[in-house]
């Protein structure tokens, strides 16, 4: 039996969905902030939480990105729904499902971890439910990362105008599967599918119809 897009949109959410709460729940209850689990020499577990807006703005400014990630990703998955009623190629769909995926991992973040967990620290573990309560509350939960890859490093010649002297790291950002699942859905649709992502905006007929008027 062939299964339908609109399956494997769903089966790719839940997946992306599932693993990254599981990896991140893991790392919340196990991991003092900042701690490592060494995995290879260029590939380690490393804990630390990530308020979610730029620039360390607080109260408005989490609240507002928060609520904006809501509305985005509704949004995004009656696009994804039009993609598949429209019967548009397996790729692009999957490429949008991962981009979705991805934003609603964080967002759970955002939206229930300052209420389920206690506060991470350098000399403690979170607790998962605690009776006490949360470290926060809803919308204003931080997002766990634990991905590090410092494939290699070097210190620049003091020659060199600007940055002499100074270390180089690659790759020093630290992320999560949600991240990674945004990522690469964003990488394949550029590279393969730019002119399905141009074609798409016609799954909105009604909208656009309402701008040009």
């Amino acid at each position: 039996m062939k299964l339908s897009k609109g399956f494997w949109a769903v089966a790719v959410i839940l997946f992306i969905l599932i693993v990254d709460q599981i990896l991140k729940i893991w790392v919340k209850t196990h991991l003092t902030l900042g701690e490592d689990i060494r995995i290879t020499s260029w590939f380690l577990i490393r804990f630390v939480e990530n308020p979610g807006m730029a620039m360390g703005i607080e109260v408005i400014g989490k609240l507002f990105l928060s609520i904006f990630r809501i509305i985005a990703s509704i949004v995004m998955i009656y696009y994804l729904y039009l993609l598949v009623k429209r019967n548009f190629s397996m790729g692009y769909i999957i490429c949008v499902s991962l981009i979705f995926a991805g934003a609603v991992g964080n967002i759970i973040d955002s939206i229930f971890y300052g209420v389920i967990f206690n506060e991470s620290t350098f000399y403690s573990v979170a607790t998962l439910f605690p009776p006490e309560g949360g470290y926060g509350t809803w919308l204003y939960g931080k997002v766990v990362d634990m991905f590090y890859f410092p494939l290699f490093e070097f210190v620049w010649p003091s020659w060199i105008p600007f940055v002499g002297g100074t270390e180089f790291l690659f790759f020093r950002y630290i992320f999560n599967l949600a991240d990674a699942s945004i990522s690469v859905g964003i990488i394949v649709l550029i590279l393969f599918y730019r002119n399905t992502f141009v074609e798409s905006e016609n799954v909105f007929p009604s909208f656009l119809k309402k701008q040009k008027n």
